[in-house]
């Protein structure tokens, strides 16, 4: 039977079901995009915190960073520890935090644009007025480091901001499919821009990483990344990326409310009475008795 206008609220709401539970299902992935990346931009703030702390980038241990080879190797790292060398640093998206063994003790001032600078770290901390020689392939590194860092910083900033509304305005796409267009541009910005961040920090750390312990007969620093850091952002950027394709399906599928109240589409079968008929098509089941008696009372005859 072709489509015909609709005006009865309950069957448009359960002939629209399917599109209402996916554009539900996309504001709630941009939901849990935005707990991740927000744990993301507080991760490594606050040293005193329990749980922050542990959310970080990369963690540079330098507890042993004059080698066993050297002679009274100990001794110097103990020398350099009472200095004021802490045992590691960690990243975050703001600031570094520092400490001894397993506790951090002092996180720095959050700072817009940041990027980790160790040799900076060393200097004000150890070597006042001194210069190291590093070897090129971590001055590289860390060129790297300070050129994708603003990226990254930016990126996920404005990833974070987005996702607000793509949250409130992704079930919009319910009562028509031309509010899917522009959601489609909105979701399509937030799924880049947290995905975009996500890849230049992966590749920058990773690329760091292994620069470190590929100069480690030079300089004896272990460098581990932060597993929580890493599912988080990737958390964020799959939810992001699938309420994006949910958006971007909508534009074609699934009725909306406009289209069944319209004629276009019918939506779920199952939403409309027997005979496919109900109050808005200007019809009933009890037009169609009396035809049948009709017909009873001819055959009879």
């Amino acid at each position: 039977m072709a489509p015909y206008p609709v005006s009865d609220a309950k069957i448009i709401t359960q002939a629209t079901r399917t599109r209402r539970i996916f554009a539900l299902l996309s504001s709630f992935l941009f939901l849990i995009a935005l707990i991740f990346l927000i744990l993301v931009e507080i991760g490594n703030l606050n040293a005193s915190h329990a749980v922050l702390p542990s959310i970080y980038f990369i963690k540079l241990d330098l507890s042993n960073i004059i080698p066993r080879s050297v002679p009274n190797s100990r001794l110097v790292n103990s020398i350099a520890r009472t200095l004021g060398l802490h045992d590691f640093y960690q990243v975050g998206l703001w600031n570094f935090c520092e400490g001894y063994g397993d506790d951090v003790t002092s996180c720095s001032k959050p700072t817009t644009l940041y990027w980790f600078n160790p040799i900076e770290i060393l200097l004000n901390e150890l070597l006042a007025g001194a210069s190291i020689a590093l070897p090129t392939n971590i001055t590289d590194a860390l060129t790297l480091v300070r050129k994708a860092s603003k990226w990254m910083f930016v990126l996920f900033l404005t990833g974070t901001c987005l996702t607000v509304p793509s949250i409130v305005l992704t079930p919009l796409s319910i009562y028509t499919r031309w509010a899917s267009l522009p959601l489609s541009i909105l979701t399509f910005l937030t799924a880049f821009t947290t995905t975009a961040a996500t890849i230049i920090a992966s590749a920058m750390f990773l690329i760091f990483k292994k620069e470190i312990q590929s100069a480690a007969e030079s300089i004896n620093i272990g460098a581990k990344i932060g597993t929580k850091m890493f599912v988080f952002m990737w958390i964020a950027s799959g939810a992001a990326i699938l309420g994006w394709l949910i958006q971007l399906g909508g534009c074609c599928c699934c009725a909306s409310a406009r289209d069944v109240r319209s004629g276009r589409r019918r939506g779920r079968k199952k939403a409309y009475p027997p005979f496919g008929r109900d109050s808005g098509a200007g019809a009933t089941g009890a037009e169609e008795k009396p035809t049948a008696r009709r017909r009873w009372f001819k055959r009879s005859g």
